[in-house]
């Protein structure tokens, strides 16, 4: 690499014209460094992009410098962006596009379909599909720190070079295989807006509610919506507002006054009066004085079919089978709902494991395991899969 590689891009002729390079390929792979211990947004320090013959860094902490050209391309829907588990990446360019890219490949994803790993690392990956190690001894820069030295730099633009490479024959196998349409649904599931949601009316339906009648509810949604907005405005994480067991614990104690917050085990002492509560009195207080208001309607609980004893059981191995004979992580064919429900007898069409490419290679063979009409074996040490003579 030249030193010219390791600076970043801080001026604006120079990043258009790197981005009018990138945007060339038909695909971009993209990184980003960022900062959120302190913050609720996160505070973006470095940008590394590649795709065929392009490579570079870009510095969004330089005031003044325009990222629209870059945003643009992330925005431009004729383009996939490549990354590495895309989450946080995604959300960074949601909050500056206004929509998440797409679309998208995320490394981490596809290598579910080609038997990689589950959730697997970065550096791991790299490894398996390209046969290189990664120095990771600048793997806890402070990224808003500068300058950055050229070691650190050098790590950050490896994040997309190495992608780059790993992308373009993961493609290829994926596509030799006939599997790129496997993982579609996963990666469209990426760029899905409701993944991002930072609605302060929404905030409520993260968390988990131990109860559920009205008076609980109305407090529990409404404290939730009033943190979501603290913490945005203060720009500080949730945690430093309030914790999820706080909001529990308000809800279910349903504090009038200051004294009252006080006595509450997870709630500060003091915190009430500070800065960081402003409002919170007054939010409990009007969803305790009109709950109808504030408490949502909830969806009656199903009464589901008994599950026959051992069912999902058997169905877990036949997936282990299954997915060892192709080469498959098992949970990109089936999770645990699915098995549950097609456990109960459940044929519905929105059981994704009961659908396309999954049914072909699990869903038939576990409705048939069900029926009697494929039995499970071990020979040798292995599972085998036949159909009992009757």
């Amino acid at each position: 690499m030249t030193d010219k590689t390791l600076t970043p891009i801080s001026e604006q002729g120079e990043l258009q014209k790197f981005c009018d390079s990138l945007s060339k390929s038909d695909f971009i792979c993209v990184d980003t460094e960022f900062h959120r211990e302190t913050t609720f947004w996160p505070e973006l320090c470095l940008i590394q992009a590649s795709a065929p013959g392009v490579e570079g860094l870009i510095d969004p902490m330089v005031k003044g410098l325009d990222l629209k050209p870059f945003l643009d391309l992330m925005a431009d829907t004729s383009r996939v962006k490549v990354f590495h588990a895309a989450r946080q990446d995604m959300e960074i360019f949601n909050k500056l596009i206004g929509a998440p890219p797409a679309p998208v490949f995320d490394t981490q994803v596809a290598a579910m379909a080609l038997g990689l790993g589950d959730s697997i690392s970065y550096d791991n990956l790299i490894q398996r599909t390209l046969r290189r190690q990664i120095d990771k001894s600048s793997q806890f820069t402070d990224w808003k720190r500068r300058p950055l030295s050229d070691k650190q730099l050098a790590y950050a633009l490896g994040d997309v070079t190495h992608l780059r490479d790993a992308y373009i024959q993961m493609h290829n196998e994926l596509e030799k295989l006939g599997r790129l349409g496997w993982i579609e649904d996963e990666m469209a599931a990426i760029s899905d807006a409701a993944l991002y949601n930072t609605d302060p009316k929404e905030a409520w339906q993260r968390l988990k509610f131990r109860k559920t009648h009205k008076d609980y509810l109305a407090v529990f949604v409404a404290v939730a919506e009033w943190r979501e907005r603290q913490a945005q405005t203060l720009d500080r994480p949730r945690r430093r507002i309030l914790k999820d067991e706080a909001i529990q614990e308000i809800a279910d104690q349903k504090p009038k006054t200051a004294e009252q917050f006080d006595r509450l085990r997870s709630v500060p002492n003091g915190f009430i009066r500070s800065r960081n509560a402003d409002g919170l009195l007054e939010t409990v207080e009007a969803a305790i004085a009109d709950p109808d208001a504030y408490a949502p309607k909830l969806p009656k609980r199903q009464h589901n079919p008994q599950t026959p004893a051992g069912a999902p059981e058997m169905l877990k191995v036949l997936l282990k089978a299954v997915s060892d004979d192709i080469n498959v992580v098992p949970r990109l064919i089936a999770n645990a709902a699915d098995i549950e429900r097609i456990a109960r007898g459940e044929t519905s069409n929105d059981i994704p494991a009961l659908t396309g490419w999954r049914n072909e290679v699990f869903g038939t063979k576990a409705r048939a395991l069900l029926t009697g009409e494929l039995a499970l074996s071990f020979q040798d040490g292995q599972v085998r899969l036949f159909e009992p003579k009757h």
